[in-house]
């Protein structure tokens, strides 16, 4: 059975005959989920969660992919900021924020008159990593049709490529608040601020690109290769000036480059 047939199974076994709610944000991982949940002729409604943590930009973005597979999107106002162990930032973040995406959805199918199934875009590489996510998604009963299909990442974007999804090369896009280190509150402020870097950053085509919020310090983490270029003006005044409008007082460019999960990287030479 091939990559698409094991998916679509999958999907089906899953579904069965309910109405799919797949947790969507326009990455790849969610991006395969729902192509293939249309494509297996199941009811399929994309739900997008939408808070201060999710950038514009990829507001936008989601609405445009989705578009091209032909799936509807429903926008879902989440509520992770009203959560005290959400804004804590305590290293478990992400479970208070899947906790408040999943209980809206769920919330919802309990609204419609058919019965529901919520699917998320968790595939087998994820299974060994930090992610507290998982936990929430276990306890309401959230299904994973990667996993089921036993996809890993190699195989998602594979697929991808064969139904080509525009973004089937898409780089991983975290929440806005994973910028801000473990232990340092969360606030819609802060998000705006980091947010408003980036916003800079994608406009003049340095991405990917990540503003790790360091109280009066934005540390920019880009590719290596656009490092010549942006410390060259007149980029660099331009971008010391969004940095400061943003509200940061200096602006550090991080010389180890575009780096997942530094904020939680241990502080020792390597």
């Amino acid at each position: 059975m091939d990559l698409e047939q094991q998916l679509i199974a999958a999907i089906r076994a899953a579904a069965q005959d309910r109405v799919a709610y797949v947790c969507y944000s326009g990455g790849i991982d969610s991006s395969v989920v729902l192509a293939a949940s249309v494509r297996s002729g199941t009811q399929t409604v994309a739900l997008l969660g939408v808070s201060p943590s999710l950038a514009a930009a990829e507001r936008a973005d989601a609405h445009r992919i989705a578009n091209e597979m032909g799936a509807r999107v429903e926008e879902v106002e989440t509520s992770e900021m009203e959560l005290e162990g959400y804004r804590a930032n305590a290293g478990d973040r992400c479970y208070y924020c899947k906790s408040a995406l999943y209980d809206t959805v769920q919330a919802l199918a309990a609204t419609r008159n058919s019965e529901g199934v919520i699917f998320v875009g968790t595939h087998i590489d994820d299974l060994g990593e930090h992610r507290p996510g998982l936990q929430a998604a276990m306890e309401r009963g959230v299904v994973a049709p990667l996993v089921n299909a036993g996809f890993n990442k190699s195989d998602v974007r594979e697929l991808a490529r064969h139904w080509n999804l525009s973004n089937a090369e898409k780089p991983a896009a975290p929440c806005l608040a994973s910028r801000i280190p473990v232990g340092v509150e969360v606030t819609a402020e802060r998000l705006a601020q980091i947010e408003a870097v980036e916003d800079f950053l994608r406009s003049h085509d340095v991405w990917p690109a990540r503003a790790r919020w360091h109280e009066s310090i934005v540390r920019l983490e880009i590719p290596p290769e656009m490092f010549e270029r942006v410390v060259a003006d007149p980029l660099r005044e331009e971008l010391q000036r969004a940095c400061r409008k943003a509200g940061f007082k200096f602006v550090a460019l991080d010389l180890g480059g575009l780096q997942s999960g530094s904020m939680s990287l241990p502080l020792v030479a390597s």
